[in-house]
């Protein structure tokens, strides 16, 4: 006969006269009591409750939990150690043939049963090792727990991905808010500066023509000795590029003329003048050695060179942006500086390798003093204004396709991502349980020893078919992880067969409330893709089945295969994709087979050839450097004492006093940390993608240097924490940030104003950077097996699949991306308990034909010989770079000229003092020295 269960009767109670779901359960309850259930009574009991308490919706805050036993008839249950992930008890029925029973308790008044709280010794669960180390993880995994457990609310983020943040934002981050008082030096330096050269006026009454005389004069007093008076001017300069705020009125004044003033400094040539005094700086020993003797270095050392970076940056960010407002001076101006950055001029490199020098200088020590915040920017900005952004990028990858004979591009990977909408955090375990589709009712009656070998997989591919990706469901415990990989699907199954028994009628309205949840999308946003290598390996299967031989890379001869394999390989063919790299590999081979046939290949001198260049011999000084810095700016990392100082442009000279100043101390400090994650992150993915479009073998060799500085364990550093929090942090105090806080007064510190921020949901910085930091993991990584098997060495799956909470769609797709070139080596138990995150997979990612993710029979995941892989990838780059760059050839392939004619008819450059000694030169040389000509000749 059925027990008396009073929490039926308050939840009665409590949802005004809405009883049913209490009847229906109480009747199930009294059919469980029967005989035939046996053993797994107290199973079904609990799991039958909590769902009929989901299915009405039911404020359930009872703790359910079952513990594993041997029923009445000697048949061991296991269960869940905890189905509402909260702490496992037991208040179960007496000893002998009575059956375990579901404890429910409640915190809510009323609801506690009487002496509930009281032990019972026979009624405690076996304590079994297996129970014990569940109970242990529980406590340490807490914390994971709560993260779960708040990620179900995370809503979608509104983020659009770009080549970079607004105008304002970008220019706010070059200062940090240590730096906030110099904006009033700067103002009252070029005041001082102005009233003695022009009376009676302001720099925004002036014609165009007296700003520009103006200008002239400040340059001339920048050639001054003292240095001093020197910094007076170039901070005059920076108030010019800052905006003159002190003259106008809003926000939008400010930038506005902060954009004038730069296109007019540099038609005055101040880009040059104040790169000179770049290069004085960079080399002023006196600086370094005062900066290395100093135990603290503060902002103080790096007055300097602050001011001439943020002069060159507000430079070439403002003279970046495009506007359709622009003159035709201006875009004339702006192509002309792009020029000027990109090119070599006056036998001087390319400003960006100046940038790189300072970055590798400071991370060898040499110059602790280096503002490295300030210098990342610039680069950034360099290498996007110079090489291009993606929007360019993509524009030049049409042409190149075109150049080479290959058909256009299918779609523009980030215009196709943005009209992607992002998942619902997949539910980790419970995606195994309920994913199990039960058999028709009618074997329900059948022996209980049978039901678990009626759920096959077809089933599963079934019901994930039916379902909505998107639908939020609840997060699962790691107790529920940790049972889903001993048999708890069964069970699932079992209740899933009583759910569907025709003595227990679903609610007549939960059809229509599925149809109405379930949003299947219309079709899958890439179009398939097909190499040439799938096409081989897939006819050498089909020959050597059918034929028993194979004709190597032939794919045009079909003779003797079947019908269908005819078919299959026409539909490969249709969706066969050429790249650029592809063409270009298969141009190295036949330059390396025939170098004197072919000839020398003419290389075209783009920006990008031009940096690389630069670039070849002290590349992987660069990689390393970059990645130090990145290390230290990390959120992950821990203070050490051999670690890099990259606070040397943010710490004041004074310490803070108050609590509300270390508040705004440490706000800047992870600020300022931010900011650098974000610059690196961007530079070096347009670094990877420019290279690889100019040429593939550029693009493996940063590749591998990346690689070899451990850039992939450092990204899943970054990602091993709590992203969410890391997206969702307001590192940042609004009154602060420029322009804001030139044209207002800077308020008092209180709790307020540290507090005031934007509403946003979201850091945008924060989200870009971790978009930048997967696009790069992707690339280091795609079509490379070596580098895919670090990912599984280093454990990256639940480090990734923590980052699906975000609701972001581009985030998603590159973390499932990674997700999935990894499945064919995470094994089968894996790819069963993941089954949404495998369905978000095929649902989101691009799908290439004959690519076995999904299951691991493809013949590339077999690890082995992976060292060889990486090894021919290396020699193939070095003879790429020897071939190309490597000057002066060698002697035995130099073109040799023996033709007389030609000889002598070569102009030869003499000197000009030549010219005036020349016959003396002919008759001490020539005249004066005696030539026996008989034994000339008879020697030669």
């Amino acid at each position: 006969m059925a027990q008396s269960w009073p929490f039926l009767k308050a939840d009665a109670a409590a949802s005004n006269g809405a009883c049913e779901p209490a009847i229906g359960l109480k009747r199930d309850l009294g059919r469980i009591q029967e005989p035939g259930f046996g053993g797994q009574r107290s199973v079904i009991l609990g799991k039958l409750t909590l769902q009929w308490s989901r299915k009405r919706r039911l404020e359930l805050p009872e703790k359910i939990s079952i513990w594993e036993g041997v029923g009445a008839e000697g048949h061991q249950v296991r269960s869940r150690a905890n189905l509402l992930k909260l702490k496992a008890q037991d208040l179960g029925g007496g000893a002998g043939n009575r059956p375990r029973s579901v404890r429910l308790t409640s915190n809510a008044a009323g609801l506690r049963k009487k002496g509930e709280g009281e032990k019972n010794p026979l009624n405690e669960p076996p304590t079994t090792s297996k129970s014990r180390s569940a109970k242990g993880n529980s406590q340490s995994r807490c914390g994971q727990r709560r993260e779960s457990e708040g990620s179900v609310d995370c809503p979608t983020l509104e983020f659009e991905y770009g080549d970079a943040d607004g105008h304002a934002a970008e220019l706010s981050e070059l200062y940090s808010y240590t730096e906030n008082p110099e904006f009033t030096t700067n103002r009252r330096c070029f005041e001082e500066d102005f009233k003695t050269q022009v009376q009676g006026e302001e720099w925004l009454e002036l014609e165009e023509d007296a700003q520009k005389a103006y200008v002239m004069g400040l340059l001339d007093r920048l050639e001054v000795v003292s240095r001093e008076r020197r910094l007076k001017v170039a901070r005059a300069v920076l108030y010019l590029a800052q905006g003159t705020f002190g003259e106008c009125d809003s926000e939008v004044d400010v930038l506005h003329w902060s954009r004038y003033n730069c296109f007019l400094l540099y038609q005055m040539g101040t880009f040059s003048a104040f790169l000179e005094l770049l290069h004085m700086e960079i080399d002023n020993s006196q600086a370094c050695s005062s900066a290395l003797r100093k135990p603290a270095i503060s902002i103080a050392d790096s007055t300097e060179l602050r001011v001439l970076l943020s002069v060159l940056y507000l430079m070439v960010e403002n003279i970046r942006l495009e506007r359709e407002t622009d003159s035709c001076g201006w875009r004339t101006a702006r192509e002309t500086f792009r020029t000027e950055l990109s090119f070599s001029t006056h036998n001087q490199e390319p400003f960006a390798l100046l940038l790189f020098s300072m970055v590798t200088k400071f991370c060898s020590g040499l110059a602790p003093h280096f503002p490295i915040k300030k210098v990342l920017l610039l680069l950034w900005k360099v290498v996007m204004f110079t090489l291009g952004g993606f929007e360019h990028l993509q524009a030049l990858k049409v042409q190149k396709r075109a150049e080479l004979g290959l058909p256009p591009l299918a779609e523009d990977s980030i215009q196709v991502v943005k009209s992607m909408r992002a998942a619902s955090p997949p539910s980790y375990t419970l995606d195994l349980g309920e994913s199990q589709l039960a058999p028709p009712p009618s074997k329900l009656r059948g022996r209980r020893g049978s039901r678990r070998q009626l759920l096959t997989k077809q089933d599963s591919l079934d019901i994930y078919n039916e379902r909505d990706l998107f639908k939020t469901e609840e997060p699962a415990t790691e107790e529920e992880e940790e049972s889903a990989s001993d048999g708890e699907r069964t069970l699932d199954g079992e209740l899933d067969l009583l759910e569907q028994d025709p003595l227990v009628p679903p609610p007549p309205s939960q059809a229509l409330l599925s149809a109405e949840r379930v949003a299947f999308p219309k079709g899958l946003p890439w179009a398939p893709k097909v190499r040439q290598k799938d096409i081989e390996h897939f006819l050498e299967m089909s020959r050597n089945k059918f034929i028993g031989f194979t004709l190597g890379q032939d794919t045009d001869t079909l003779v003797g295969l079947p019908r269908p394999i005819h078919e299959s390989v026409k539909t490969l063919k249709q969706h066969k994709y050429v790249s650029i790299a592809d063409v270009q590999i298969k141009n190295e081979e036949e330059l390396e087979k025939c170098p004197m046939s072919l000839g020398e290949e003419v290389v075209p001198e783009t920006p990008c050839e031009i940096l690389y260049q630069g670039m070849l011999y002290s590349l992987p000084q660069y990689m390393i450097a970059l990645l130090k810095i990145l290390l230290a700016a990390a959120p992950t990392s821990k203070a050490k004492t051999d670690s890099i100082n990259i606070l040397a442009d943010v710490l004041p000279e004074e310490m803070p006093i108050t609590v509300l100043q270390s508040m705004k101390l440490g706000i800047d400090v992870n600020r300022h940390k931010e900011i650098i994650v974000k610059s690196i992150s961007a530079l070096l993915l347009l670094l990877l993608k420019h290279f690889k479009l100019n040429h593939i073998y550029q693009f493996e060799y940063v590749s591998q240097h990346l690689v070899f500085a451990n850039c992939i364990p450092l990204i899943l550093k970054f990602f091993n924490q709590n992203i969410l929090s890391y997206i969702t942090a307001k590192n940042g105090i609004s009154v602060l940030d420029y322009p804001c806080c030139t044209i207002q007064d800077l308020p008092e510190l209180t709790t307020e104003s540290l507090e005031a921020g934007d509403n946003n949901q979201f850091c945008w910085r924060n989200l870009f950077s971790c978009i930048n930091l997967l696009r790069l993991l992707n690339k280091l990584t795609k079509w490379k097996h070596s580098r895919t098997m670090m990912l599984v060495v280093f454990k990256s799956a639940p480090i990734l699949k923590r980052a699906l909470k975000v609701k972001q769609a581009m985030l998603q797709l590159y973390v499932l991306k990674l997700l999935k070139i990894q499945t064919k080596y995470l094994g089968r138990q894996w790819r069963k308990s993941n089954m949404k995150t495998m369905s978000a997979i095929y649902q989101k990612v691009r799908h290439r034909m004959n690519d076995d993710w999904a299951y691991g029979n493809d013949i590339d995941a077999r690890p082995w010989d992976f060292q060889a892989e990486e090894c021919t990838l290396r020699a193939n780059i070095e003879a790429f770079n020897s071939r190309r760059y490597d000057r002066p050839q060698d002697s035995e392939f130099s073109p040799v000229d023996n033709c007389l004619q030609s000889v002598l008819g070569q102009r030869l450059d003499l000197p000009e003092d030549f010219h005036y000694s020349y016959e003396l030169w002919l008759e001490r040389e020539v005249f004066s020295q005696p030539i026996c000509w008989e034994e000339l000749l008879q020697n030669h």
